[in-house]
């Protein structure tokens, strides 16, 4: 995480080739095009945006299982090419 005096930024990078991107983008795309996952995800990040964490990491954790129930649902309705 990068702070500076005005703004938080918590940036992600990666290799090239690294499968964490696909997957990433998978889940942006999912949450571009799907209304109710976009809501889901939005009310836990603010559930538990309201909360006191010690670490970033901590807060990233908690909803992980909500992301991975996400990009579950979007790799069992996308095609591959």
């Amino acid at each position: 995480m990068f702070k500076g005096p005005d703004t938080d930024v918590n940036l992600h990078v990666f290799s090239p080739g690294c499968p964490e991107i696909d997957r990433l983008l998978l889940f942006r795309d999912w949450l571009r095009s799907n209304a109710s996952d976009r809501r889901l995800y939005e009310r836990t990040k603010r559930e538990l945006a309201r909360k006191d964490w010690k670490y970033t990491q901590n807060y990233a954790d908690a909803k992980t299982s909500v992301v991975e129930e996400i990009i579950a649902r979007a790799r069992s309705r996308i095609r591959p090419e």
